[in-house]
Order: structure tokens, then C-alpha cells, then sequence
């Protein structure tokens, strides 16, 4: 997403918009999309949970917390990943960005 919107980045960059906001711009997509296919997953999961049922010892298919925590961090995980196009964002040089149009 960031190479891809290098020219937007550049324009806010040179009009001065804050660091903190273009962070939360970058890592606010990833957990968008992120949150988005945990809400797709997790009925799926628990629609598949009765194939693996048997193979399950000690713990329920449809254990509340086991759902809670692996969602969780993948919720973190795409954080953490997204940290690094954040960066990447913030070394953009507005100059550069808006000539390569």
C-alpha cells in the first residue's frame, strides 16, 4: 500500500501532516483489512470445527478463549508487520514523490 500511494504520502508530507498521522494512516489499513478476515474466519472456523472435533483432546471446538486469543494475535502480528511500511512511509521525500508522476 505504501509504494502504491507514494505520491498521496509525498502531498501530505510537503502540506505537513504529521508523522503520527500517517502512521496511524498505514497501520490503520492493515488492521482494517486484518479485522475484516478475522470476521470472515471466525465463522468459518467455527463452522469447521465439528471436522476436527475428534481430533480435539481437552478442548472444546468451540472454545471461546482459544478463538479470543488466536485472534488476538493475529490482530498483533499485523500490527507489528505493519510497522515496517509505516517507516518506510515516513522516509518518503515529498520532492521525490511528486515528480516521479
Amino acid at each position: 500500500m505504501v509504494a502504491q500511494r507514494t505520491h498521496e504520502i509525498g502531498i501530505r508530507k510537503a502540506l505537513g501532516a504529521p508523522y503520527g498521522g500517517m502512521v496511524r494512516m498505514v497501520i490503520g489499513r492493515a488492521l482494517a483489512m486484518t479485522l475484516m478476515g478475522v470476521a470472515i474466519g471466525v465463522p468459518m472456523a467455527l463452522a469447521a470445527s465439528r471436522l476436527v472435533s475428534t481430533q480435539l483432546y481437552g478442548v472444546s471446538p468451540q472454545e471461546p478463549a482459544v478463538y479470543v486469543t488466536c485472534a488476538g494475535v493475529l490482530v498483533l502480528v499485523a500490527v507489528v508487520a505493519s510497522l515496517v511500511p509505516a517507516r518506510r512511509a515516513l522516509r518518503v521525500d515529498p520532492v521525490v514523490a511528486l515528480r516521479t508522476d
